[in-house]
């Protein structure tokens, strides 16, 4: 028998009426906190967060050619808050996901690019240079190539389109076909993508941009210095932390300058080194770990929503094959990118100190050269600013930055999963080692 201090489950029927608890039966009531754990450890997941936005890019590009476009083109366009024009915030929903969420994206990447420089695979500036370096190359050969088809056109003001790496669906593409790929590989991605949309954003700056306004740049130092200033001292107050960061925000948005900077420059505030000895974790690690459940799982799938939506209905493909804005875009990102980043590293390896990871091999770094010919967000928004909104060259301009994406993730996926499986086999092998001596039973096999 059951102590009288406790009831019997079977007996829970005969209780009366209005003492039994009532079932929840609310919609959208919260979940319990396993699930809820369970959910955030999921979106953590890099395969997951690069299927979501793989998923969000497929159904905006359905959408987009298809005969309901208008609707997709309509919600985009919409402008939420219309109000907002003295501080340039009168952005439509496609503009809010591009500079806004996509800055929760940026920020997450900032602490993981300093985790990476302070404490990770790139704390050897011998390593950290490779990158760098990349980047440059792989900025400077694809402006050269579009350059060399355009010589005497009316399309060299377009020249920094094929420059740019988009570093989220990057780094979705690796997350989805990478898992057993080195880590030092993603680091170096990561390095080489975050430089090149920094460059980037520096070139449309200095090029591309009509109304920059440095005062309000200046000021948007300030929020950041604060915020650095609070997490330095470990003081994680969220309703100090989060208005500093929107107000960094806005004013880098109001200067001119892409607002997804104030993102990085805010992540790279973040101490990495445990403050106490009694720390397990450091601060950049707790809140790219509370921060990245968001970015993948909100922040980048809606931004690759209204960022793939390139509408191809009704276009002369013979005429858009043949312009030469479509030629130099499509073979700066596709031959471009690999010939800049292969080939500044290869010289930059051969001929100084600086040396790739020991777990990267040539092969690797070729796959992931062609990986960062994906260049949709900022190479849209170069095209946009050299030929206008709307106008026959941005639509062109468009069709090859798609283009040059798709073909560019499938070069590099026919490589990458290539040495996945052989990085698998290895991982395998490592694991079966019945006898535990130490040696994989693999190796001690009479076929080899």
């Amino acid at each position: 028998m059951l102590p009288k201090t406790e009831v019997d489950p079977r007996m829970t029927d005969r209780t009366p009426h209005a003492d039994r608890p009532r079932p929840n039966r609310r919609f959208f009531s919260r979940t319990s906190w396993p699930e809820a754990r369970f959910l955030a450890d999921v979106l953590r997941t890099e395969t997951v967060g690069g299927g979501l936005l793989l998923l969000g890019a497929m159904i905006a590009l359905t959408w987009a050619n298809s005969p309901w476009e208008s609707s997709y083109a309509a919600l985009g366009a919409w402008v939420p808050w219309s109000g907002g024009a003295a501080l340039h915030l009168d952005l439509d929903l496609a503009a809010w996901a591009a500079d806004g969420l996509l800055a929760i994206f940026f920020f997450v990447v900032g602490l993981e690019l300093k985790r990476e420089f302070v404490a990770g695979e790139l704390r050897d500036p011998r390593r950290a240079a490779l990158p760098v370096v990349a980047a440059v190359g792989g900025m400077a050969v694809p402006a050269l190539i579009y350059l060399a088809v355009n010589l005497g056109g009316d399309g060299l003001r377009g020249w920094a389109i094929p420059t740019a790496t988009d570093i989220a669906f990057a780094l979705a593409v690796l997350a989805v076909i990478g898992s057993h790929l080195p880590q030092g590989l993603r680091a170096f991605l990561l390095t080489l993508a975050v430089v090149d949309d920094l460059l980037a954003i520096t070139v449309i700056a200095i090029f591309y941009t009509d109304d920059f306004s440095p005062l309000p740049l200046l000021a948007s130092l300030v929020p950041i210095a604060v915020f650095g200033l609070l997490v330095q001292r470990r003081k994680t107050w969220w309703w100090a932390l989060i208005p500093l960061a929107a107000t960094a925000w806005t004013l880098m948005h109001a200067s001119g300058v892409h607002a997804t900077v104030a993102g990085v420059l805010l992540g790279f505030t973040v101490p990495v080194l445990r403050g106490k000895a009694g720390d397990s974790h450091g601060l950049a690690e707790h809140l790219e770990h509370r921060w990245r459940p968001i970015s993948a799982g909100i922040a980048v799938p809606v931004f690759a929503f209204f960022a793939a939506g390139v509408s191809l209905r009704g276009a002369d493909l013979g005429a858009i094959v043949t312009d030469p804005i479509v030629i130099g875009v499509a073979a700066g990102l596709v031959f471009g990118k690999v010939v800049g980043i292969f080939g500044s590293t290869y010289l930059l390896a051969r001929f100084t100190r600086a040396q790739l990871d020991e777990d990267i091999t040539w092969t690797d770094l070729l796959g992931v050269a062609l990986l960062a010919g994906i260049g949709f967000t900022v190479s849209l928004l170069i095209g946009e600013l050299a030929f206008g909104p709307g106008t026959d060259a941005d639509a062109n301009v468009k069709a090859a930055v798609l283009a040059g994406s798709v073909i560019s993730a499938l070069l590099a996926t026919v490589v990458l999963v290539r040495r996945n499986a052989a990085y698998r086999r290895i991982a395998q092998a490592e694991q079966v080692d019945a006898d535990r001596d130490g040696v994989p039973d693999v190796y001690q096999r009479g076929d080899g």
